[in-house]
């Protein structure tokens, strides 16, 4: 095997693990979500505006608590880039505009983002005080870095 052969076969591969880890055609793919909140009978706990960090990301974020005691963050009007590994996460903090605020502050992963576009809802703990965790961030989990973020105020009541 030639030296040439070896430089190609190093390059392909190398070239390969690139682009799993950056993953650029999702870039230009949008994945739209529309899910139906049917709760009639809620209570509105938080909600905020999304403002773009990294990448330009809109929308609102708002916690409700369901009739069950459930509680549910629904992301409204939402938008924001592709990416890989995509998490939503809630944020020890009162804002998250940095990524040093989110890795320092702490957070709770409330799942992959089920879509850089549209209506959804995301599950929070039972457990989980809200009275700590006061801002939602767009997470790139691969890279590290905080896409968007909501600071929550408190509904009026």
């Amino acid at each position: 095997m030639s030296k040439r052969n070896i430089v190609i076969g190093v390059g392909v591969v190398a070239l390969a693990i690139a682009w799993y880890a950056f993953r650029p055609e999702l870039a230009f793919i949008d994945k739209q979500v529309n899910e139906q909140f049917q709760a009639s009978d809620r209570k509105t706990l938080a909600t905020g505006s999304f403002k773009g960090l990294a990448h330009e990301t809109t929308g609102r974020a708002t916690i409700y608590r369901l009739n069950d005691g459930k509680q549910t963050l629904r992301l409204s009007d939402f938008e924001t880039s592709n990416g890989p590994d995509v998490h939503v996460y809630l944020v020890a903090a009162a804002d998250s505009p940095d990524n040093e605020t989110v890795t320092k502050a702490g957070f709770v992963d409330l799942g992959s983002m089920k879509g850089n576009k549209g209506d959804q809802n995301y599950d929070i703990p039972p457990d989980l005080d809200l009275n700590k965790y006061r801002s939602v961030s767009i997470w790139c989990a691969r890279f590290g870095v905080n896409f968007g973020s909501a600071p929550l105020a408190p509904a009026s009541s």
